[in-house]
């Protein structure tokens, strides 16, 4: 028999048992999308993750508070324990390193904002006047805070796009006064939207001057991080060695285990997300292996019921004088094409899924690409087609080896 006269028996036999054959190329393309849709949504995160963070420039340093290694070495955010011990001292001193040009430095705090009778609970964003030519954030109208009303300790306040709306609706807030712990605040400017940035979403913040949120709405004199522009980016590695020595110098630390600081680098930063998620990639798609292997059970099973339904028609053959090898192909041939069609099937459900996260991801805000990854689609492919022989193999070699007269006596 020639390869185009056992597809054709091959097909015509898939046929005749439409449903099973429906069934077992489900399970199939269960496990070829799955795999296609984690490796799609993996790289479409790296290449968010990356986007968002070279959207911080490249240059960009980030001095930040963490717990000493000695007690966990979480950052001092993530641990819910306060570390006091970096303070705007510390930031000019930064700035004398001679590859920073300049800095900002920053604290969070959470209050209530209220005008007219509007109140809406906000993250501060404490931030010294110079974030607004570091950072990619711009203004929509009005203006920024400069060094004097944050040397000053004024009251002034600028607003998120979001936080616009919820107090002030369509009207313009500038120069409208807002309360904030019974005290007034003027609105100087509003913030262009920007939406999530690493899952912070910096249309929900309301912008004052960083002494201002020390002094007047925390009563504290620390910081929780400094961000600083380098002039050379190339001597990353020498800066960030540069801010490790000084600090540690400043806050009379002589052993590194004892770090309640943690410098980093946008390059940092991607190799550290893109090893999370590229782990965290490959543990989902071990997980959706095993929809394959499933489906690969599935296909040995219909094989088995497809070699006991055949036995007369196997038998027959034989007699009249197929060989052991042209029942083997067919046999082969039947678990191959189901893996095929599987395969192809689950690559379209797939794609369709991967647009639908696409669209969703983007509907919320976020600036989600849209990808399909061809080494996704390969491997799925080729996994398919493996499983397809290994597990169809079995039954068909059990076919090719049945004794041609015991299995007319069978029927």
């Amino acid at each position: 028999m020639t390869y185009r006269e056992i597809i054709k028996m091959s097909v015509r036999t898939l046929r005749i048992n439409k449903v099973r054959t429906l069934l077992t190329v489900l399970g199939v393309i269960i496990g070829i999308s799955s795999v296609m849709i984690i490796v799609s949504a993996g790289d479409s995160m790296k290449k968010l993750v990356n986007g968002q963070l070279a959207s911080f420039g490249s240059s960009l340093i980030q001095t930040e508070t963490r717990v000493p290694e000695e007690s966990g070495g979480a950052s001092s955010q993530a641990s819910g324990i306060v570390v006091t011990s970096m303070t705007l001292d510390d930031r000019e001193a930064i700035n004398k390193l001679p590859n920073i040009s300049r800095s900002y430095a920053n604290i969070i705090a959470q209050d209530l904002l209220s005008w007219e009778g509007n109140i809406k609970k906000t993250i501060i964003f404490g931030v010294s006047a110079e974030f607004i030519d570091i950072d990619n954030s711009k203004l929509a109208e009005g203006r920024f805070f400069n060094i004097e009303e944050d040397d000053n300790l004024a009251r002034v306040i600028v607003l998120g796009s979001k936080i616009k709306e919820d107090l002030f609706g369509n009207s313009s807030p500038l120069g409208q006064s807002i309360k904030i712990n019974k005290m007034n605040y003027k609105v100087i400017g509003v913030m262009e939207p920007r939406g999530s940035v690493l899952f912070f979403d910096y249309d929900t913040l309301a912008f004052v001057p960083v002494q201002t949120t020390q002094k007047l709405l925390l009563g504290v004199n620390y910081i929780q991080s400094i961000s600083a522009n380098m002039i050379d980016i190339k001597k990353d590695v020498e800066t960030k060695e540069a801010i490790n020595a000084l600090l540690r110098e400043r806050h009379d630390i002589d052993d590194p285990k004892r770090d309640d600081f943690q410098v980093s680098t946008m390059a940092d930063a991607m190799d550290i997300l893109n090893t999370v998620i590229g782990a965290v990639t490959l543990l989902l798609i071990a997980l959706a292996m095993v929809s394959l292997i499933v489906g690969g059970v599935g296909i040995m099973n219909i094989m088995y019921a497809t070699v006991a339904e055949r036995t007369f028609e196997i038998g027959l053959r034989k007699a009249v004088g197929s060989t052991k090898k042209n029942i083997l192909r067919q046999f082969l041939t039947e678990a191959v094409i189901i893996t095929i069609l599987g395969g192809i099937g689950g690559v379209i459900i797939g794609a369709l899924v991967t647009y639908l996260i696409y669209v969703i991801a983007n509907s919320y805000g976020f600036d989600w690409p849209f990808s399909i990854s061809y080494i996704g689609i390969l491997i799925s492919l080729v996994f398919s087609t493996l499983v397809g022989l290994i597990f169809g193999s079995y039954p068909a070699k059990k076919a090719a080896e049945l004794d041609p007269i015991t299995a007319l006596r069978r029927e």
